[in-house]
Protein backbone atom coordinates (compact mmCIF):
# COMPACT_ATOMS: atom_id res chain seq x y z
CA UNK A 1 0.00 0.00 0.00
CA UNK A 2 1.34 3.42 -0.97
CA UNK A 3 1.73 5.86 1.89
CA UNK A 4 3.10 9.37 2.21
CA UNK A 5 5.85 8.02 4.47
CA UNK A 6 7.03 5.66 1.74
CA UNK A 7 6.95 8.51 -0.75
CA UNK A 8 9.02 10.75 1.54
CA UNK A 9 11.57 7.98 1.99
CA UNK A 10 11.84 7.38 -1.73
CA UNK A 11 12.37 11.06 -2.49
CA UNK A 12 15.05 11.33 0.19
CA UNK A 13 16.82 8.34 -1.32
CA UNK A 14 16.81 10.06 -4.73
CA UNK A 15 18.09 13.39 -3.41
CA UNK A 16 21.22 14.90 -4.98
CA UNK A 17 22.86 17.77 -3.09
CA UNK A 18 24.79 19.12 -6.09
CA UNK A 19 21.68 19.24 -8.28
CA UNK A 20 19.74 20.77 -5.40
CA UNK A 21 22.21 23.63 -5.25
CA UNK A 22 21.92 24.22 -9.00
CA UNK A 23 18.12 24.20 -8.82
CA UNK A 24 18.11 26.58 -5.86
CA UNK A 25 20.04 29.09 -7.93
CA UNK A 26 17.97 28.53 -11.07
CA UNK A 27 14.68 29.07 -9.25
CA UNK A 28 15.87 32.24 -7.51
CA UNK A 29 15.58 31.19 -3.88
CA UNK A 30 17.66 34.03 -2.42
CA UNK A 31 16.37 36.76 -0.13
CA UNK A 32 13.99 39.05 -2.01
CA UNK A 33 13.81 36.75 -5.05
CA UNK A 34 10.58 35.18 -6.31
CA UNK A 35 11.45 31.73 -4.92
CA UNK A 36 12.78 32.94 -1.59
CA UNK A 37 13.07 30.11 0.92
CA UNK A 38 12.17 27.31 -1.50
CA UNK A 39 14.06 24.10 -0.72
CA UNK A 40 15.23 21.49 -3.23
CA UNK A 41 16.19 17.83 -3.11
CA UNK A 42 17.79 17.88 -6.54
CA UNK A 43 15.46 15.48 -8.39
CA UNK A 44 14.67 16.03 -12.06
CA UNK A 45 11.09 16.18 -13.32
CA UNK A 46 11.24 12.96 -15.43
CA UNK A 47 12.20 11.04 -12.30
CA UNK A 48 9.42 12.71 -10.32
CA UNK A 49 6.92 11.70 -13.00
CA UNK A 50 7.93 8.05 -12.56
CA UNK A 51 7.43 8.27 -8.81
CA UNK A 52 4.09 10.05 -9.26
CA UNK A 53 2.79 7.17 -11.38
CA UNK A 54 3.65 4.70 -8.63
CA UNK A 55 1.92 6.82 -5.99
CA UNK A 56 -1.01 8.06 -8.08
CA UNK A 57 -3.55 6.56 -5.68
CA UNK A 58 -2.66 8.84 -2.76
CA UNK A 59 -5.65 10.43 -1.06
CA UNK A 60 -6.28 14.17 -1.37
CA UNK A 61 -5.46 14.61 2.31
CA UNK A 62 -1.95 13.28 1.69
CA UNK A 63 -1.60 15.28 -1.52
CA UNK A 64 -2.44 18.37 0.50
CA UNK A 65 0.34 17.56 2.98
CA UNK A 66 2.80 17.33 0.10
CA UNK A 67 1.51 20.55 -1.41
CA UNK A 68 2.20 22.40 1.85
CA UNK A 69 5.75 21.09 2.05
CA UNK A 70 8.67 23.54 1.98
CA UNK A 71 10.39 21.15 -0.45
CA UNK A 72 9.86 22.05 -4.09
CA UNK A 73 9.90 18.47 -5.38
CA UNK A 74 7.25 17.42 -2.88
CA UNK A 75 4.94 20.17 -4.09
CA UNK A 76 5.77 19.20 -7.68
CA UNK A 77 4.94 15.54 -7.08
CA UNK A 78 1.69 16.54 -5.35
CA UNK A 79 0.67 18.33 -8.54
CA UNK A 80 1.85 15.49 -10.78
CA UNK A 81 -0.29 13.05 -8.80
CA UNK A 82 -3.22 15.47 -8.82
CA UNK A 83 -2.89 15.81 -12.58
CA UNK A 84 -2.89 12.04 -13.05
CA UNK A 85 -5.99 11.75 -10.90
CA UNK A 86 -7.69 14.55 -12.81
CA UNK A 87 -6.94 12.88 -16.14
CA UNK A 88 -8.55 9.69 -14.88
CA UNK A 89 -11.52 11.68 -13.57
CA UNK A 90 -12.40 13.44 -16.83
CA UNK A 91 -15.45 11.23 -17.29
CA UNK A 92 -16.41 11.50 -13.62
CA UNK A 93 -17.74 15.05 -13.39
CA UNK A 94 -18.18 15.17 -9.59
CA UNK A 95 -14.62 13.95 -8.93
CA UNK A 96 -13.18 16.26 -11.59
CA UNK A 97 -14.97 19.15 -9.87
CA UNK A 98 -13.60 18.01 -6.52
CA UNK A 99 -10.03 18.07 -7.85
CA UNK A 100 -10.57 21.48 -9.43
CA UNK A 101 -11.94 22.85 -6.16
CA UNK A 102 -9.03 21.32 -4.25
CA UNK A 103 -6.58 23.02 -6.61
CA UNK A 104 -8.27 26.41 -6.36
CA UNK A 105 -8.58 26.24 -2.57
CA UNK A 106 -4.86 25.51 -2.27
CA UNK A 107 -3.66 27.55 -5.24
CA UNK A 108 -1.27 29.73 -3.28
CA UNK A 109 0.84 26.63 -2.68
CA UNK A 110 1.33 26.30 -6.43
CA UNK A 111 4.04 28.81 -5.83
CA UNK A 112 6.69 28.71 -8.49
CA UNK A 113 6.47 29.17 -12.23
CA UNK A 114 7.19 25.54 -13.12
CA UNK A 115 4.46 24.34 -10.75
CA UNK A 116 1.94 26.72 -12.30
CA UNK A 117 2.93 25.93 -15.87
CA UNK A 118 2.72 22.19 -15.26
CA UNK A 119 -0.71 22.18 -13.67
CA UNK A 120 -2.79 25.26 -14.52
CA UNK A 121 -3.57 24.52 -18.19
CA UNK A 122 -4.41 20.84 -17.70
CA UNK A 123 -6.45 21.10 -14.50
CA UNK A 124 -7.83 24.63 -14.23
CA UNK A 125 -7.90 25.28 -17.97
CA UNK A 126 -9.45 21.94 -18.85
CA UNK A 127 -12.13 22.32 -16.19
CA UNK A 128 -13.02 25.92 -16.98
CA UNK A 129 -13.21 25.22 -20.70
CA UNK A 130 -16.74 23.93 -20.11
CA UNK A 131 -17.58 26.12 -17.09
CA UNK A 132 -17.88 29.78 -16.19
CA UNK A 133 -14.52 31.43 -16.91
CA UNK A 134 -15.24 34.72 -15.10
CA UNK A 135 -13.07 33.64 -12.18
CA UNK A 136 -10.00 34.16 -14.37
CA UNK A 137 -10.63 37.90 -14.45
CA UNK A 138 -10.93 37.92 -10.67
CA UNK A 139 -7.59 36.17 -10.30
CA UNK A 140 -5.80 38.78 -12.42
CA UNK A 141 -6.34 41.20 -9.54
CA UNK A 142 -4.93 38.89 -6.86
CA UNK A 143 -2.09 40.14 -4.70
CA UNK A 144 -0.35 36.79 -5.16
CA UNK A 145 1.98 36.51 -8.16
CA UNK A 146 1.29 32.82 -8.67
CA UNK A 147 -2.50 33.21 -8.67
CA UNK A 148 -2.12 35.81 -11.42
CA UNK A 149 0.13 33.44 -13.37
CA UNK A 150 -2.51 30.71 -13.04
CA UNK A 151 -5.01 33.19 -14.51
CA UNK A 152 -2.78 33.55 -17.59
CA UNK A 153 -1.64 29.94 -17.94
CA UNK A 154 -5.03 28.28 -17.50
CA UNK A 155 -6.23 29.68 -20.86
CA UNK A 156 -3.33 27.87 -22.55
CA UNK A 157 -5.75 24.93 -22.69
CA UNK A 158 -8.30 27.13 -24.50
CA UNK A 159 -5.63 28.31 -26.94
CA UNK A 160 -4.73 24.72 -27.76
CA UNK A 161 -8.41 24.15 -28.61
CA UNK A 162 -8.34 27.13 -30.98
CA UNK A 163 -10.29 29.49 -28.68
CA UNK A 164 -8.48 32.74 -27.95
CA UNK A 165 -11.02 35.22 -26.57
CA UNK A 166 -10.59 34.50 -22.87
CA UNK A 167 -6.81 34.36 -23.10
CA UNK A 168 -6.79 37.79 -24.70
CA UNK A 169 -9.13 39.17 -22.04
CA UNK A 170 -6.76 37.97 -19.31
CA UNK A 171 -3.71 39.25 -21.22
CA UNK A 172 -5.25 42.72 -21.49
CA UNK A 173 -5.96 42.81 -17.75
CA UNK A 174 -2.34 41.90 -16.98
CA UNK A 175 -0.68 44.39 -19.33
CA UNK A 176 0.25 46.69 -16.45
CA UNK A 177 1.37 43.97 -14.04
CA UNK A 178 4.64 44.81 -12.27
CA UNK A 179 6.11 41.30 -12.17
CA UNK A 180 8.53 40.06 -14.82
CA UNK A 181 7.21 36.51 -14.52
CA UNK A 182 3.78 37.79 -15.51
CA UNK A 183 5.25 39.72 -18.42
CA UNK A 184 6.84 36.50 -19.65
CA UNK A 185 3.62 34.52 -19.19
CA UNK A 186 1.49 37.04 -21.09
CA UNK A 187 4.01 37.31 -23.93
CA UNK A 188 4.27 33.53 -24.14
CA UNK A 189 0.50 33.06 -24.35
CA UNK A 190 0.23 35.76 -27.03
CA UNK A 191 2.93 33.94 -28.99
CA UNK A 192 0.95 30.71 -28.64
CA UNK A 193 -2.12 32.47 -30.04
CA UNK A 194 0.00 33.68 -32.95
CA UNK A 195 1.19 30.16 -33.72
CA UNK A 196 -2.42 29.26 -34.43
CA UNK A 197 -3.76 32.55 -35.77
CA UNK A 198 -1.26 35.30 -36.48
CA UNK A 199 -3.98 37.73 -37.49
CA UNK A 200 -5.60 37.49 -34.06
CA UNK A 201 -2.30 38.02 -32.28
CA UNK A 202 -1.32 41.00 -34.42
CA UNK A 203 -4.71 42.63 -33.98
CA UNK A 204 -4.17 42.48 -30.21
CA UNK A 205 -0.58 43.69 -30.47
CA UNK A 206 -1.43 46.64 -32.69
CA UNK A 207 -3.91 47.81 -30.07
CA UNK A 208 -1.62 47.33 -27.07
CA UNK A 209 2.05 46.84 -27.98
CA UNK A 210 3.04 50.44 -27.30
CA UNK A 211 2.19 50.08 -23.58
CA UNK A 212 3.42 46.52 -23.11
CA UNK A 213 6.50 45.92 -20.93
CA UNK A 214 9.53 45.19 -23.08
CA UNK A 215 9.90 41.58 -21.92
CA UNK A 216 6.25 40.87 -22.64
CA UNK A 217 6.53 42.29 -26.15
CA UNK A 218 9.74 40.42 -26.89
CA UNK A 219 8.17 37.12 -25.89
CA UNK A 220 5.06 37.85 -27.96
CA UNK A 221 6.94 38.67 -31.17
CA UNK A 222 9.67 36.05 -30.82
CA UNK A 223 8.54 34.11 -33.91
CA UNK A 224 8.11 37.17 -36.15
CA UNK A 225 10.62 37.80 -38.90
CA UNK A 226 13.42 40.20 -38.00
CA UNK A 227 12.02 43.19 -39.89
CA UNK A 228 8.66 42.94 -38.16
CA UNK A 229 10.24 42.38 -34.74
CA UNK A 230 12.35 45.50 -35.10
CA UNK A 231 9.34 47.52 -36.22
CA UNK A 232 7.40 46.51 -33.12
CA UNK A 233 10.33 47.21 -30.82
CA UNK A 234 10.85 50.64 -32.38
CA UNK A 235 7.16 51.48 -32.26
CA UNK A 236 6.94 51.75 -36.04
CA UNK A 237 4.06 49.37 -36.69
Amino acid sequence: MNTISRLHAELQHMADKEKALILSRFFKTGVGEYGEGDQFLGIKVPELRKVAKRFCDLKLADIKKLLYSKVHEERMIALLILLLQYQKAKDDAPFAARIYDFYVNNMRQVNNWDLVDLSAPNIVGHYLFTHNKAVLKTWTGADNLWVRRVAMLAPFYFIRQGEFKDALVVAKLLLNDKENLIHKAVGWMLREVGKRDLVVEEKFLQQHYYKMPRTMLRYAIERFDETKRIAYLRGEV
